[in-house]
């Protein structure tokens, strides 16, 4: 696969994530990368302090270092910053780390060398995985300490994962045949300045969380069929006078999951309900804004994915040669995009865990309580609500915005911060748990279409059951349930209910392709 800097879109970071991926700079990069790297070679070797070049680094940008050291102020920088702390990035973040960084330096603007960048690449293409601690970033200066342990892996220096194993990065290179990268002027700045981290971890989120909102709509609508509901405020009608593109996809989405529903049919006349609680009613309004906000989120991660974060910049134009200093790195975009998922990513989960306490609740759902023909000896999902209770509520603590906390660094020369990292790190847990909620929902709702029988669903939907029904019996009597779960779970998160989803036809994608 090209890189070509600057023109990276989601499908190829997708791509690159799902591993497997060989990727090449595009050729027409190189002449920029050589003539930014002239630049930073000559103002090396000038008289004027140039910051991160020949000057120390933060709030020692006054200390001026003597060009015989410049080399090893670089392989300092390295080693000082690698300081990070927690479990390790996983593999897919880290070849997304590595791939982002590549194609940032490549827009020639960062005053690297081409052996930088071709190390970055190689370093991917050998499947090799730098040993990343996971904690110890602000998300301003860039993700400092993450990209600092990358770097060093790149060195010789670092560590590389082969599984849970940590082996040394000089052995893991040789036996690679990829030379250890000596740093020149300004390339250890640059290669540890900047939102790779951050952006890559958004990215691991959005991409693994699609699988678990299509599930939820699967979900969703399976329990609309199960409580009886109606899909009249799924009309277009409705949706179109609002005008909010998420809740009209929304819409759509359900219609199509629901077409031909016979336990629908069945309860068109003679039912007294005049309206459904929100939870099944207000999807579209609930789950469409979630939509519309992780859809301007992955506008805004594809766009850091092609940016050029690091600091001081390189410009070598008709305007002249220049070096200017700025704060590219500060993560704030990345942050923010990562509070909209959050909230988006609990949101889902908060109006499932609704859904799920009005399945069970006799007097609304209309069918047995608990979801247990025999409630009282039997508590049926009765404690399973309460676990998917526990989940959101856990979500919502999480869900609290990252970006608005800031603490000075670098004695108050880095003064306000972005968190990113953390903006970004936090999502994997809520994704875990809202995948819990809607694998006890799948089983919740598969219980009460049971009920139902010898009534069908929709021909989608009768496929999601029959997904259930292979891996989880019915609960006809209590039961060890934590295993359905997890399968239920698995359900949910690896894939299953996407493929039903998927398959119908005419739909809008949710922000990558089918």
């Amino acid at each position: 696969m090209k890189i070509q800097p600057g023109a990276l879109a989601l499908e190829t970071l997708q791509a690159i994530h799902a591993g497997g991926e060989t990727l090449a700079l595009d050729d027409t990069a190189r002449a920029a990368i050589r003539a930014s790297a002239d630049v930073v070679q000559r103002a090396a070797g000038g008289a004027e302090p140039v910051y991160g070049v020949n000057t120390g680094f933060g709030k020692l940008a006054n200390q001026r270092i003597d060009a015989a050291q410049l080399d090893t102020l670089q392989r300092n920088l390295i080693r000082s910053h690698s300081v990070g702390v927690g479990t390790p990035l996983a593999g897919p973040v880290v070849r997304l780390m590595l791939a982002l960084k590549a194609a940032s330096l490549a827009r020639g603007h960062s005053g690297v060398r081409e052996e930088v960048v071709d190390t970055l690449l190689a370093v991917h293409n050998a499947g090799l995985v730098p040993y990343v601690p996971s904690q110890g970033s602000v998300g301003a200066s860039g993700d400092l300490a993450p990209l600092a342990h990358m770097t060093l892996a790149l060195m010789g220096e670092g560590e590389y994962l082969e599984g849970e194993t940590r082996r040394p990065a000089a052995g893991v290179l040789k036996q690679a045949g990829i030379a250890p990268l000596t740093l020149a002027a300004k390339e250890g700045l640059a290669l540890i300045n900047g939102t790779q981290v951050s952006t890559a971890l958004a990215l691991h989120a959005l991409l693994t969380f699609e699988p678990v909102l299509e599930a939820a709509l699967v979900v969703g609508a399976l329990t609309v069929d199960a409580a009886r509901g109606s899909d009249g405020p799924f009309d277009p009608r409705i949706h179109a006078l609002r005008g909010q593109p998420g809740q009209i996809d929304v819409a759509q989405y359900y219609r199509a999951l629901l077409a031909g529903s016979a336990i629908r049919r069945s309860h068109l006349t003679g039912d007294d309900r005049v309206q459904d609680p929100y939870s099944l009613r207000c999807q579209p309004q609930v789950v469409g804004a979630c939509l519309d906000q992780l859809r301007h989120a992955a506008l805004v991660l594809v766009r850091e994915a092609n940016a050029v974060t690091d600091n001081p910049l390189v410009f070598a134009d008709d305007r002249g040669e220049t070096i200017l200093s700025g704060g590219n790195f500060h993560a704030e975009p990345v942050a923010l995009a990562c509070d909209a998922m959050a909230v988006s990513i609990a949101e889902v989960g908060a109006i499932a865990e609704r859904r799920i306490a009005m399945l069970i609740d006799a007097g609304v759902s209309r069918l047995p309580p608990f979801l247990t023909a025999d409630a009282g000896l039997n508590s049926g999902f009765m404690i399973a609500h309460v676990t998917a209770a526990a989940l959101a509520s856990e979500n919502k603590s999480l869900a609290h915005p990252a970006s608005v906390d800031s603490l000075p660094t670098s004695a108050n020369q880095e003064d306000h911060v972005s968190m990113a990292t953390f903006a970004a790190r936090r999502l994997q847990p809520m994704i875990a748990n809202t995948a819990h909620i809607l694998g006890i929902e799948l089983l919740a709702a598969a219980e009460g279409i049971d009920f139902l029988r010898p009534l069908q669903s929709s021909t989608a939907l009768e496929q999601a059951h029959a997904l259930v029904r292979a891996q989880c019996p019915r609960v006809a009597a209590d039961r060890y349930l934590a295993p359905d779960i997890e399968r239920a779970t698995a359900l949910v998160t690896g894939g299953a209910l996407s493929r039903v989803f998927r398959t119908l036809p005419g739909l809008p994608a949710l922000w990558t392709p089918a």
